[in-house]
């Protein structure tokens, strides 16, 4: 069994194109005027035809529309690719094939479109229950388009998350914790839930930079927002399965479990990124981020790829305990020796003893106490 197995094989497609830049966004989306979608189509063709050469056989796990707001692709071009799909790899029984969607970008038809193309899985970025905060937050939907969008959404599909975010411009703990009921009376089977960060490079970033960007919960605010986020989700039964998932049992991201699991994924499209074991190595692939850089790459070499570049043994470890720490459920010590060698064991046996982290049944995960300070628990294991 080669180690990827152990989160099994995914497929991410970036559509790079937004019908506005959200000035906390630091994906790689864009604003164009017009989309030659067949043009777009044949190129996310060829890619999979590509890839799927490489990992013949392989069965595949989940497929995901990501973006940019991938709710702007043409159903047909959606049914298209996942004809190829089902044609290149062997498909798992319950394979799960996720779009992300905007409330701007609704309306049923499409939505049954993407159903009948095999899509059995909506990702809505709502991000804000009331008007004043999605202006603030730049977002083209006001409150009430958020909510028919999810109503269409959950009529055609069984399966329907939404995101939010939190820690938001003159919000306060009492504020987002009642946000938190409403969504949560709303929800489906699973939520996902970030804290609001300031990224460079974007239009809140430079505001930040230059004092323009007022109201932002301090850190022993939004360490509250957090610890409420994980209560009442929690007394919901949406449990926290990772750092900012939340779900009901048995509805995880099949696709982002892939990830946090250190599985092997495909990345086609802009900036998309992938990681593949071939021939007992594990590599890391990246794709040109402008759309017509990418494009016209596919088009000219039959190969959208930038760079491909080996991981070894070291970096693998490190990737391996970045993506599995988030998960609730944690790594299994058993699949790098690295992590039981003696250095490794003291640091692990120091934040045991801090109440940090935990180990039990072959895997080490961390502790209720431990999950607010994730990246420093993460420093201190790697600092070895």
């Amino acid at each position: 069994m080669e180690d990827w197995q152990h989160g099994g094989f995914g497929l991410y497609i970036h559509w790079p194109f937004c019908q506005a830049k959200c000035p906390y966004c630091d994906f790689n989306s864009h604003v164009v005027a017009q989309i030659d979608q067949k043009a777009w189509e044949t190129a996310y063709l060829s890619e999979i035809e590509r890839i799927g050469y490489e990992t013949e056989g392989r069965v595949l796990r989940s497929v995901f529309f990501g973006g940019g707001t991938p709710s702007l692709m043409n159903p047909d071009v959606v049914d298209a690719i996942l004809t190829k799909v089902r044609a290149t790899w062997p498909i798992a029984n319950n394979i799960e094939v996720t779009l992300e969607a905007n409330p701007t970008s609704v309306e049923a038809k499409r939505f049954a479109g993407y159903r009948d193309a095999g899509v059995n899985r909506v990702s809505m970025g709502i991000q804000a229950l009331n008007d004043a905060d999605l202006k603030a937050l730049g977002r083209l939907h006001n409150a009430n388009e958020a909510m028919q969008a999810f109503d269409i959404a959950r009529s055609i599909f069984d399966r329907v998350s939404f995101d939010l975010i939190y820690a938001r411009q003159d919000q306060s703990v009492a504020a987002w914790e009642a946000e938190l009921r409403q969504a949560l009376g709303l929800a489906v089977d699973h939520l996902s839930l970030y804290q609001l960060t300031i990224e460079d490079g974007t239009a809140f970033g430079d505001r930040y930079a230059a004092g323009k960007l007022c109201g932002l919960p301090d850190e022993d605010a939004a360490a509250d927002m957090y610890a409420v986020t994980q209560d009442v989700c929690g007394e919901a039964g949406f449990s926290a399965y990772e750092v900012s998932n939340h779900a009901r049992s048995g509805c995880e991201s099949v696709h982002n479990k892939i990830y946090w699991k250190y599985g092997d994924y495909a990345g086609i499209g802009p900036g998309a990124h992938g990681r593949l074991t071939l021939g007992g190595k594990r590599y890391a692939t990246e794709a040109p981020l402008a759309p017509t850089a990418w494009l016209s790459q596919v088009r000219e070499t039959g190969n959208g790829e930038s760079n491909r570049e080996e991981l070894y043994r070291t970096d693998q470890f490190v990737e391996f305990l970045l993506m599995g720490m988030r998960l609730r459920e944690g790594v299994m010590l058993s699949r790098f020796a690295e992590i039981k060698s003696e250095v490794y064991s003291r640091k692990i046996k120091s934040l045991t003893d801090l109440g940090l982290v935990e180990t039990d049944d072959g895997l080490l995960r961390l502790t209720e106490r431990g999950s607010p300070v994730l990246n420093a628990v993460l420093r201190e294991i790697l600092s070895a």
